[in-house]
């Protein structure tokens, strides 16, 4: 059935939605057939808990992957940031396409930088990991800030500004930019200051493992840089034993010799929520041509942080 449309499975919020769209776009490109989106609501939507408390970000995922394994979508789109770091064998990503920018960014009223909020500013995050590189760089810099938690969407957090509540909040470039809301950026924030989640910016197209027409075809959006450097990353939090809300930062980057990548230099973080205490380090090694390799350069970084008492910073470590 070369014209029957393909179901994407998508949580129903304006992020999710519109960078389903995106890929729903590129697919029906790559396949020729009409492509729908199948709007589906998870228990972290609904939930007014922090994420922390009902189980990290894994608590999108689960939703569209019972959908997916019952036949009720054909594939799903996920931020990958969100994805829990094991793999179900009956599931495949099958493809991760190119990476937008994984920065943070801060909004804050009277178009402030972070370097310029008042004495005692306020800034919202739900995320401890922004939480922890926030309060650290604040303790190295004089600087005093308050940290206030936060959930909610896009609207919600930057509405907390607009309402006076707070001076500031901490986003995902990419998701304001597949929003169309650049504009209200007022800060981008050096990944030299800040490092993002592991696999931020990034999306994870996921589909049953047995149909593999779908898995060539969805291949076709695969970038192999953005997959190594993910790979990376998710395995340096994976060996960390450690959930998608602990306050892990990680970033794999290229570093260019001429006009090739020649190497991948892998940067982890992890900190104390209240900036305290932080373990830092990084690793540069050729860029990886398998997964396997990617995997390695995450656990040998994720081993010397632990050696170097990573653990004891990051509360409570994932089962």
């Amino acid at each position: 059935m070369k014209d029957k449309a393909l179901r994407l499975g998508t949580r129903r919020s304006k992020l999710a939605m519109a960078q389903s769209g995106q890929v729903a776009d590129a697919v029906s490109q790559v396949t020729g057939r009409p492509v729908e989106l199948v709007e589906i609501t998870t228990y972290g939507d609904t939930s007014r808990e922090h994420l922390a408390q009902i189980g990290g970000t894994g608590v999108f995922v689960a939703t569209l992957r019972e959908a997916l394994l019952r036949g009720e979508v054909d594939f799903a789109v996920h931020s990958l940031k969100d994805l829990p770091t094991a793999q179900p064998e009956d599931l495949v990503l099958a493809a991760i396409p190119v990476r937008e920018d994984p920065r943070d960014v801060i909004v804050a009223r009277d178009a402030l930088k972070f370097t310029d909020l008042p004495r005692g500013a306020r800034i919202g995050t739900g995320s401890p990991r922004r939480m922890a590189q926030l309060n650290a760089y604040a303790r190295s810099h004089g600087l005093d800030i308050e940290i206030r938690p936060i959930r909610g969407n896009v609207d919600t957090r930057i509405g907390y500004v607009h309402d006076g509540e707070l001076d500031a909040v901490v986003l995902a470039a990419a998701g304001l930019n597949r929003l169309g809301r650049l504009d209200e950026v007022t800060d981008f924030l050096s990944v030299d200051t800040i490092l993002p989640a592991p696999g931020q910016g990034a999306l994870a197209v996921e589909c049953a493992a047995h149909r593999a027409e779908l898995i060539a075809a969805l291949g076709e959006l695969d970038d192999p840089f953005t997959r190594a450097a993910v790979t990376a990353e998710r395995a340096l939090l994976a060996a960390l034993e450690a959930g998608c809300s602990a306050p892990v930062g990680a970033l794999a980057d290229f570093l260019a010799d001429g006009q090739n990548d020649k190497e991948m230099r892998l940067r982890g973080v992890v900190g104390t929520t209240d900036g305290a205490s932080t373990v830092q380090l990084s690793t540069t090694g050729p860029v990886p041509q398998t997964h396997d390799r990617a995997t390695e350069l995450g656990r040998a970084l994720a081993a010397e942080m632990l050696a170097q008492g990573a653990a004891g910073l990051m509360g409570e470590r994932a089962q």
